[in-house]
């Protein structure tokens, strides 16, 4: 007990958990009691929890220490105490993946597996497993089989899960085991059933038609156990999906038939999951719908919590994509805001919040304000969450939203909850015109009291770059300047790069500006009065254009990729300046939005990074590529082959200034045939020069590997829009299915037509976002920009926001000012937008829409490229 630490005072404080203060030292010391003889029991079961406790704790064990507690642990099968034998097993299980030489257990453990002792026998089977790999596995193979089909449930789960768990390493070997988990899904012991369902599965999953099979062949029957049924119902709903089946045949599928016969079972899991599958599927109409959500609306008013919390998550799931069926349950879900559990009440005001109509809005705001203060800070991130919605949904009723919002970050709460408030707040701002005033001003009010300075930089950057086009400019400088006067050294910087922005956007306040920012030179903080006198410096030159590029438009390079060329510069031999032109730009991205409620989680948020971040590091290893220059964007892949054919092949194009480097992404389906010097062939349009093809050296199954061909753009930019033809080549060798090893040395050639790849305007284009669209099109009245002009009818497009949607597609560029978003009931509408054309070449785009018979569209390009400029207008026509 010499582990153990407990002091006077913590005894007598109470009950304690007497494992809290153990050491990893003395425990390991304490392991040589395991070579006693004969062997005390108890003491050992005691040391083995202990040692269990550190581990699942998180203490490290180094490959040493771990090796030698396995073997003192290994003298302990001489007791035939079953309660320290099974401590034995979960040890093994935990240091087999440390350890070394754990193999030496597995006669004993092979022995118990196959002993009268059912005690030992599950136990021992997870354990054996647990230490046992493909190359072992054929020597216990027959007793695996055994254990399967063997009468005690016990064993048999045991063996089914282990089973599943070694067919990601040794997938061939216990595909060989199908005919005993055919076996054991007649078994009447509910877990057996639901296991082997889930191993055979597993087996046959790369199989369709075997699935098909399966599934008919159950689905005629009657399952005993509702996990299984649960799973099946899940398979049958893969399915259907793949299928694609059309909702007016999908009544008649067997497969629905089925799902559909669940909701009158039994067993109200299986019930639950029938329903939850129908709402989800995607070819479904009304009549379809019904009896599902009747199903989720009896369950809102179950007395079992956890049927009320499952079918009110489900209605909040598909509240947008089936609001009419899920208003229906807006009486029984307005019940539940007053549950005792909070889980509940939560995503019901948030299910009505998604289905309500707007003149209910003030009304569940009221509800809300009793509500929220109730609940904890994560469930309120969901309200939150849910409120943002709503306002997209109507944009008139910001004003009740804004101020519910302004009232709950006066409130107490922690960073993420108060985050999530400020990005709604900014949400609406940049997506409402309207709603733009009173956001800044809640926004102003919230940082004179903010104590999150990673929230207070955030809202002084919006001010600096929405509040010099506000009505009133003037009145927000107070509450940046105060920053500078109360806040900490972050903060102050952040506000003077904010009251530079206003000094550069608004001539009538620059002589105070200019004052303000000189009293800023005297901050103690280096950082502080070095952007003082940096701004400083640029608004006393009175340079319109020194302001447009150093203050209100800075360009932000990716850090990621500042990063690596910063450590590739400085591992080089520093003979020359650092360029960080080389950095590409970093991209707008957009937050990833998901449906999925209630998945509140205390994880750090992973930082969001642009496609070409992501192929920074692949495309470095490519040989020669930094003669290329910076990458300018990177193409979403696209799919040149079906989904189920032989070879599947995507392409992504990374953009350069003078180059396209062409990567394709090759699967093998083929699991007979190993694949080598695989290489795409392209049938070259004129003007394009092909510098080099860069083949995969090998292609075996199921794996995904890339070839590469980097190809030159034409000299002229009209020239660049294009499409290739494409073929896949390759070195065809006949392999064995289980071991993917050729049968020889010898191969033949072979080829494969892929679709054709195309390069469009939008392939060249880096979208950018103006913050002041106006200043930067005035700007653009000048000699050193050319403009295009046409005029042209849309016959394809019927509406307005059609017409901006196209628009903006064909183009690639970004929208600035909300101008992607058309207003109900106009006739008139201008689309602004900005971005970068490969090689750095600026673009600005102003289209005025009218409609009439049809729409009508009057496109004006200023660039910096003649050639850029009529290439984008003419990729409209």
């Amino acid at each position: 007990m010499g582990s153990f630490r407990r002091d006077k005072d913590e005894e007598e404080d109470g009950p304690t958990n007497a494992y809290q203060n153990l050491e990893k030292t003395s425990v390991l010391q304490e392991t040589r009691t395991f070579n006693e003889t004969p062997v005390n029991a108890r003491k050992c079961i005691h040391i083995l929890t202990k040692i269990l406790y550190l581990i699942n704790q998180g203490e490290q064990l180094v490959a040493r220490e771990a090796t030698d507690c396995f073997f003192a642990m290994t003298k302990l099968f001489q007791s035939k105490d079953v309660v320290l034998r099974r401590m034995v097993y979960l040890g093994i299980k935990e240091l087999s993946s440390i350890a070394e030489d754990v193999i030496i257990v597995t006669s004993s453990l092979t022995k118990d597996m196959t002993g009268k002792e059912d005690l030992y026998r599950a136990a021992a089977i997870r354990a054996l497993c647990s230490i046992t790999d493909h190359t072992m596995l054929q020597a216990v193979e027959r007793y695996m089989k055994q254990c399967i089909v063997d009468k005690n449930a016990a064993v048999s789960c045991a063996a089914l899960v282990s089973s599943l768990r070694l067919a990601s390493t040794a997938g061939d070997v216990v595909k060989r085991w199908a005919n005993e988990a055919q076996e054991a899904l007649n078994s009447d012991n509910i877990m057996v059933q639901y296991h082997a369902l889930g191993l055979l599965y597993h087996i046959r999953k790369s199989d369709r038609l075997a699935v098909s099979k399966l599934v008919n062949k159950l689905t005629r029957g009657s399952l005993k156990s509702p996990y299984a049924a649960c799973m099946l119902i899940r398979i049958a709903c893969k399915l259907i999906e793949e299928e694609d089946v059309p909702a007016e045949e999908l009544s008649d599928s067997p497969l629905y038939s089925f799902i559909e016969s669940c909701l009158r079972h039994k067993s109200e899991m299986v019930v639950y999951e029938a329903a939850h599958a129908i709402v989800n599927l995607k070819n479904t109409n009304p009549r379809m719908l019904s009896p599902a959500f009747s199903i989720l609306q009896l369950f809102c008013g179950s007395p079992k919590a956890t049927l009320r919390f499952a079918a009110v998550r489900t209605l909040n799931k598909v509240a947008m994509t089936h609001p009419a069926a899920v208003t229906t349950c807006n009486l029984d879900l307005e019940g539940l805001i007053t549950d005792s559990n909070r889980s509940v009440a939560t995503l019901a005001i948030t299910t009505l919040l998604k289905t309500g109509a707007e003149s209910s809005v003030e009304r569940l705001m009221k509800q809300i304000s009793t509500f929220v203060a109730e609940i904890s800070d994560e469930f309120k991130v969901v309200v939150v969450q849910a409120i943002c919605a709503l306002c997209a949904k109507y944009p008139r009723k910001h004003t009740v939203l804004m101020n519910f919002l302004s009232g709950m970050l006066r409130e107490e709460g922690g960073l993420e909850y108060k985050t999530s408030i400020v990005d709604t707040i900014i949400t609406i701002i940049e997506e409402n015109v309207d709603a733009k005033e009173s956001g800044l001003s809640h926004l102003c009010e919230f940082i004179e009291d903010c104590e999150h300075v990673s929230l207070a930089v955030r809202i002084l950057h919006l001010l600096g770059k929405e509040g010099p086009f506000a009505a009133t400019p003037s009145k927000y400088i107070r509450f940046i300047y105060n920053r500078v006067i109360l806040e900490s050294p972050i903060v102050r910087a952040a506000a003077v790069t904010a009251l530079a922005q206003f000094g550069a956007s608004c001539p009538a306040l620059l002589a105070n500006i200019l004052v303000l920012l000189g009293r800023c030179q005297m901050d103690p903080d280096d950082e502080v009065r070095d952007r003082a006198t940096y701004y400083l410096s640029i608004l006393n030159s009175a340079k319109p254009e020194l302001y447009k590029n150093y203050i209100i438009e800075r360009e932000n390079c990716s850090l990621a990729l500042l990063e690596k060329a910063l450590q590739d510069h400085l591992n080089g031999e520093l003979q020359t300046h650092f360029d960080i032109s080389i950095v590409p730009k970093a991209a707008i991205v957009k937050p990833e939005i998901t449906n999925d409620v209630m998945m509140v989680t205390s994880a750090p948020r992973v930082p969001k990074i642009t496609r070409e971040e992501e192929s920074a590091a692949r495309l470095a290893q490519l040989p020669g590529i930094q003669v290329l220059g910076p990458i300018h964007r990177s193409t979403a892949p696209t799919q040149l082959t079906e989904s189920e054919t032989e070879y599947t092949v995507q392409c992504i194009k990374h953009i350069f200034a003078q180059h396209v480097v062409f990567q394709f992404d090759c699967l093998n389906t083929l699991s007979d045939q190993f694949l080598e010097n695989v290489r795409v062939d392209l049938t070259l349009p004129e003007g394009y020069t092909a510098r080099a093809v860069i083949p995969c050296p090998k292609l075996p199954y199921n794996e995904l590997h890339t070839t590469f061909v980097i190809v030159e753009f034409p000299p002229d930019a009209g020239s660049s829009i294009a499409t290739f033809g494409a073929t896949l080549r390759f070195v065809v060798k006949d392999c064995d299915p289980n071991t993917g090893e050729p049968d020889s040395e010898e191969g033949y050639d072979d080829e494969y037509m892929l679709e054709d790849l195309e390069i469009t305007v939008a392939d060249q284009i880096q979208k950018t976002k103006k913050n002041n669209f106006q200043v930067s099109w005035d700007a653009a009245d000048s000699e050193e920009w050319l403009q295009a002009e046409d005029t042209f009818v849309l016959s394809a497009v019927s509406t307005l926001q059609d017409a901006v949607n196209t628009i903006i597609k064909i183009l690639g560029l970004g929208a600035a000012n909300l101008s992607e978003n058309v207003p109900e009931g106009t006739h008139l509408h201008t689309v602004l937008c900005s971005g970068t054309f490969r090689g750095g070449v600026e673009v600005l785009v102003r289209a005025k829409l009218a409609l009439s018979e049809g729409v009508t569209l009057n496109l004006t390009v200023r660039s910096t490229d003649q050639d850029v400029a009529e290439l984008i207008t003419a990729a409209i026509g």
